[in-house]
């Protein structure tokens, strides 16, 4: 998804679909690939984004002498961040194409969206390369790091980029010099492209992005969002139940009992430590296993059963005798 093609194919795929009622059964090849797939889970996160993202661009869209406000989605491991960027930058690329479709026989195709990985170890040059090869813009080995970001800018205000999603930002150190440059190059980008940036990155409040004049100036433009592990309780809500329950409600397995899987919160969150990354990798891993064994459904057991990420896996699995 690092190329515009790629970018394309990703956002305007159909997602995967739950099966609905009066739906003929699908085949087990059908199932194991939609549980493999998935649905996409909404979370707090994810809707508070959304929320934002919208927001920021129309509060953006006519301003022209500084950078326009931006968004950093940060959090531990694990817990939906890439997710939630991705979910935000399809829904935006979905609405301005539906708002402006292509003209019969244009071969200019609107571009809204524009989704970079930080490579590791960036450079200032190595990152601007990121962005050209994400529109396919030539870069010669003798082009300096200033002509290729005049291009970049100018093929990318050319192309309509609304939304830039700046993903696996905490590979930044601005301590080190290249990183300091490859700071100021993102800095330089908000400021020449009109476009609204939302960056996505681990922990990053405790990273030095945060810190120094440049730290001060991104945490004054920039609002941050948490994808932190969900709790089990939120005053008098229960937002991890809800988020078991909606992942319950999209399985395809024949013996399934709806609301199984709820009863099971205090074991599920203990095992996965809240992360919703965790969660739904040990449910989607237990449909399968339901599937390939017959039993086509899920019990504490067969949970239990799933070997986790590393990750969830450090943490004391909790003890369990009701199966």
């Amino acid at each position: 998804m690092t190329t515009w093609q790629g970018w394309q194919r990703f956002a305007i795929s159909d997602p995967p679909a739950p099966p609905q009622p009066g739906d003929p059964p699908r085949s087990t090849d059908e199932r194991l690939a939609y549980h493999s797939a998935f649905v996409t889970i909404r979370t707090p996160a994810i809707s508070e984004l959304a929320t934002q993202v919208r927001t920021l661009m129309i509060l953006g869209r006519h301003q022209q002498t500084t950078a326009r406000p931006s968004l950093i989605v940060t959090g531990p491991a694990a817990t939906g961040k890439t997710t939630a960027l991705l979910n935000v930058g399809r829904a935006c690329h979905l609405a301005h194409t539906r708002k402006h479709p292509t003209p019969p026989g244009s071969g200019h195709t609107p571009v809204p969206v524009a989704y970079v990985l930080v490579p590791p170890g960036a450079t200032a040059k190595t990152l601007i390369t990121e962005f050209a090869r994400y529109l396919g813009i030539p870069v010669a080995a003798r082009m300096t790091q200033t002509q290729i970001t005049d291009a970049v800018c100018h093929t990318y205000t050319q192309a309509g980029v609304q939304l830039v999603l700046i993903d696996e930002i905490h590979r930044l150190n601005p301590r080190t010099t290249t990183g300091a440059q490859t700071a100021d190059l993102i800095k330089d980008l908000t400021e020449r492209l009109p476009a609204t940036f939302v960056y996505a990155g681990i922990n990053l409040p405790d990273t030095p992005l945060f810190t120094g004049v440049r730290g001060a100036q991104l945490a004054g433009r920039a609002t941050l969002i948490t994808c932190g592990p969900l709790p089990a309780r939120h005053g008098t809500r229960h937002p991890f139940t809800d988020v078991i329950t909606d992942i319950e409600n999209n399985l395809d397995l024949h013996q399934h009992k709806p609301g199984t899987l709820p009863r099971h919160t205090p074991y599920l969150h203990q095992r996965t430590a809240g992360r919703i990354g965790s969660l739904t990798r040990l449910i989607r891993q237990a449909a399968i296993n339901a599937i390939h064994d017959g039993t086509e459904k899920i019990t504490k057991r067969s949970l239990e059963a799933v070997r986790l990420d590393h990750l969830a896996e450090t943490h004391q699995r909790p003890r369990t005798r009701d199966r």
